[in-house]
């Protein structure tokens, strides 16, 4: 049994499946092209973690995406154009889901170390419920069903706010705050942990900020695996991660190191 922490929440895509956090990415880019609006995967993936009409908010609101928008439209984009382009995007992301469900490396081995020490899991993710309904089955044939998920709309308000991680501690029945860990590979998504009081886990290496595939990052030049962390190491503590690992097959030992803190008597937001 774990000596502090009572549970892990874990994102999705990036975190424990779909390495590089990639299904999204298609559908953004095609969904603002049906508007006559060209956008590249970097657009697309700068405000990763986010609710996704938040998302489609914040590229459309973007000043390149923006002046595209006028140029092509003749006048700002709006949030009824996110309500429009959302429309479209979400059946996008529900078709392309299952083609990016693969497990991250070391994802199953990580689950079963933390059912051994007693630890729970529950989930919380930027994908709205029609798009986890599809998701959510295929990591379950595979063996991964955590306690809970909850997914952006479920609540008024998504990442960063805590509302997503508090509704998943309570539905679990977990408290206080500085007995779970969030473990997420967007800074949006670290954040929402550090408002919720938990401890936050950034990975670097699997999800949005580096963007590549498992077989991409394994050909990449090991300065270059360098420089990549670094940035998304410094991302992330910018967003009050307390610890930034490479993936969650390293989880287990950033627990231990967790573990060690809060022995020393440091909490989350403990300096030094």
């Amino acid at each position: 049994m774990s000596g502090s922490i009572k549970a892990v929440i874990l994102d999705w895509a990036g975190t424990v499946v779909d390495f590089g956090s990639r299904a999204p990415m298609g559908a953004f880019v095609r969904a603002f092209a049906q508007f006559g609006v060209a956008i590249d995967v970097a657009d697309a993936r700068g405000p990763m973690g986010m609710a996704k009409w938040d998302h489609i908010h914040a590229v459309g609101h973007a000043p390149r995406v923006a002046a595209a928008w006028r140029a092509k439209h003749g006048r700002d984009f709006t949030d009824a154009d996110v309500d429009a382009i959302f429309a479209v995007f979400e059946p996008m992301n529900v078709a392309s889901v299952v083609d990016h469900a693969d497990f991250i490396p070391g994802a199953l081995g990580t689950l079963a170390a933390l059912k051994a020490r007693g630890i729970r899991v529950g989930s919380t993710t930027g994908y709205t419920r029609p798009i986890m309904d599809r998701l959510a089955p295929v990591a379950a044939q595979k063996g991964y069903v955590p306690e809970v998920i909850v997914c952006a709309g479920d609540l008024p308000a998504g990442r960063p706010s805590p509302l997503m991680m508090w509704y998943a501690m309570a539905r679990m029945g977990i408290w206080p705050a500085s007995t779970v860990v969030k473990v997420d590979d967007t800074p949006v998504g670290v954040a929402e942990g550090v408002a919720a009081g938990t401890w936050s886990v950034g990975l670097a290496l699997t999800g949005n900020i580096s963007g590549h595939s498992a077989a991409e990052l394994a050909a990449l030049p090991a300065a270059e695996v360098a420089t990549i962390r670094a940035r998304a190491t410094a991302e992330m503590a910018e967003a009050g991660a307390n610890l930034t690992i490479d993936s969650i097959a390293d989880l287990p030992a950033a627990l231990d190191e967790i573990e060690r803190r809060i022995a020393a008597g440091q909490g989350p937001r403990s300096l030094g």
